[in-house]
């Protein structure tokens, strides 16, 4: 498949707190809240959903295209993706401005608290589908600037380019109506436990609803996995055991690449859920979200370990 990445670009600067934020949060003062962690370690890495879920998607032989806004600080990030064979020719360079920038602080419980300052992404609805001088496979529509996330909706809808839905951390950044469109234009949405409540909240649409419009719902749920749902049938993909629990920052965008080299491949539905299980474990285990490294035979073998794939993986070693 052709698939082009749209969300944000940043340089995660990721924190790690030795306590607990649950001791030190008081649930009777909440409106006067006012914290500052001491935290013992931090690096500066380099992250963004769309690079991040293409990063996955190249380690498992993949070519995709990323189409995004970035900074005047972005050269080296392109040449380490272009190393890996991530295609950067659409990704915009704003003057005079930095790339996005997320800043995590973890603790032991690895929950987190983050901040994210959008710099170049601020600038993403200059870009456009219509200016391509070729129509992908696929899309996807991952958080971003949120008007040009339900510009791309538009674009896509209007153009007739199938697109995933996977507005996750930008979810209370857009109105009811946006979501709605998002969702009932999609081929899939794409969240995690929390932000499909928080959009049946926000949208009154329930997992019924939402099944009326995509072909099918990934709904993640951490320790416990994910969920495929499909019209009528449901898949269930457990996670794969990690050697070390590391670093939690991408493990959702690992599942995306992994889920979707699968999708890409026509694989299986319970196939592609687990084998973006293995993807995420891989990330759960290095510090990053792009950290985590392996060949596609080990892929395969570290797969059949755990899950039978009926031979659909021989695809990933013999390409």
């Amino acid at each position: 498949m052709k698939i082009i990445l749209t969300g944000s670009v940043a340089f995660d600067y990721l924190m790690r707190f030795p306590g607990y934020f649950r001791d030190h949060i008081l649930p009777d003062q909440l409106a006067t809240i006012s914290l500052s962690f001491l935290v013992e370690s931090m690096v500066r890495l380099r992250g963004g959903i769309a690079p991040n879920i293409a990063y996955t998607l190249a380690l498992l032989g993949e070519h995709p295209k990323v189409m995004a806004t970035v900074g005047e600080d972005f050269e080296e990030y392109r040449t380490w993706l272009e190393s890996k064979g991530i295609d950067t020719t659409l990704m915009k360079v704003i003057p005079n401005e930095f790339s996005a920038s997320f800043f995590a602080n973890t603790d032991l419980s690895n929950s987190q608290i983050s901040s994210f300052y959008p710099g170049a992404m601020a600038y993403a609805s200059q870009l456009s589908f219509r200016d391509l001088s070729e129509r992908p496979d696929l899309v996807v529509i991952s958080p971003n600037d949120p008007l040009a996330m339900d510009r791309y909706v538009i674009e896509c809808h209007e153009l007739e380019i199938p697109y995933l839905y996977d507005p996750s951390q930008q979810i209370v950044r857009l109105s009811a109506d946006e979501l709605v469109r998002g969702i009932e234009g999609a081929q899939a949405l794409f969240v995690n436990q929390y932000e499909f409540s928080l959009i049946g909240k926000i949208t009154g649409k329930g997992e019924a609803d939402i099944l009326k419009h995509v072909r099918f719902l990934v709904v993640t749920c951490g320790q416990d996995g994910a969920k495929v749902f499909v019209g009528d049938e449901t898949y269930h993909a457990p996670i794969v055991p990690p050697v070390e629990i590391i670093d939690p920052t991408g493990v959702g965008d690992a599942f995306r690449g992994g889920f979707l080299t699968g999708f890409s491949n026509g694989m299986d539905w319970e196939v592609c859920g687990r084998m973006g299980s293995l993807a995420a474990t891989y990330c759960l285990e290095q510090r990053g979200p792009q950290g985590h490294a392996f060949t596609r035979p080990e892929f395969v073998s570290r797969y059949r370990k755990h899950f039978d794939d009926r031979g659909q993986l021989d695809i990933l070693i013999k390409t």
